[in-house]
């Protein structure tokens, strides 16, 4: 069995990325991050996505609106970037708190700068298969494990379990794509799935993206098989200092055993959606460079 060590991959991506940015000539890039409240998840997150871009040598630019601020008054705030010469990519932290309208907000981020691939048009340039669009950071952070640890989709059965527009979808619709690295042939099951373990079985590569910890058991996994776990859950445990224990959406004791490859959580896709963000936020800097 081999780990897909995604720390490992991320930190390759995120070196790659310092040595490009350290050739460009004039402004940086520069990554807008907009949160609003005070989650500390988001907090988190953010923080994380700051001191990365910092390391890249990209501007990371944080702006906290504070939480009482309307829908209005946010996309107003998202126009001003979108029509602000210096940011190249826009990143609305979410959840936003209630009553605020996420989808209404992603949709008013310019495609140009859509670095977190949620605006519809970047999810219809997957279907497209055209490059020029954002790919979502998590779906393309697994393609990039995929391709790093040698893994050809080519002719291969994968399966996704989840059909959500931040995973699930997208990562069904590059796997298909005509191109190296992907023509697979996919199957989508989803909480509405019957005999779910039946077709999770026939698996090649199984993505689980259902939300659910450790759902996928020994038994529902072909031996041989690669499994990437996108699932992040907190499962209360009193011996943990925090009072709880991360676990993803595979029991990884039993599933490691038969499969071939696998990704641990923590340490695995998790890292690589950063990693991500700042590779969509270079490639806007550069397609907004090449355009002057």
């Amino acid at each position: 069995m081999q780990l897909i060590d995604g720390n490992k991959i991320a930190a390759d991506i995120i070196s790659e990325l310092k040595a490009e940015v350290a050739e460009f000539s004039g402004r940086k890039p520069c990554l807008a991050l907009v949160r609003v409240g005070e989650d500390p998840a988001s907090v988190s997150y953010v923080r994380k996505k700051e001191k990365t871009a910092e390391e890249i040598g990209i501007d990371g630019k944080i702006i906290l609106p504070p939480i009482t601020i309307s829908q209005q008054e946010l996309e107003s705030l998202i126009e001003s970037l979108n029509a602000d010469p210096s940011v190249d990519g826009i990143l609305v932290q979410s959840p936003l708190p209630s009553p605020l309208d996420e989808k209404s907000a992603f949709k008013k981020i310019s495609p140009d700068k859509d670095v977190d691939g949620f605006h519809p048009i970047n999810i219809g340039k997957i279907a497209q298969e055209d490059e020029s669009g954002f790919i979502s950071c998590t779906p393309a952070g697994i393609m990039e494990l995929l391709k790093r640890s040698n893994v050809n989709l080519k002719g291969k059965h994968v399966v996704v379990l989840g059909r959500s527009l931040i995973v699930g979808k997208p990562v069904a619709l590059l796997a298909l794509q005509k191109k190296a690295g992907a023509n697979a042939t996919v199957t989508i099951c989803h909480s509405g799935t019957e005999n779910l373990s039946t077709i999770s079985k026939q698996a090649d590569v199984l993505i689980a993206a259902i939300g659910k910890s450790e759902f996928v058991t020994r038994d529902m996994v072909k031996p041989g098989c690669v499994v990437i776990d996108v699932g992040i859950n907190r499962v209360a445990d009193p011996s943990k200092k925090t009072g709880f224990r991360l676990t993803g959406d595979v029991h990884f004791p039993s599933v490691s055993e038969i499969v071939s490859h696998i990704t641990p959580v923590p340490g695995g896709v998790g890292p690589m959606t950063v990693a991500m963000l700042m590779k969509n936020t270079v490639k806007a800097y550069k397609m907004r460079t090449e355009k002057k």
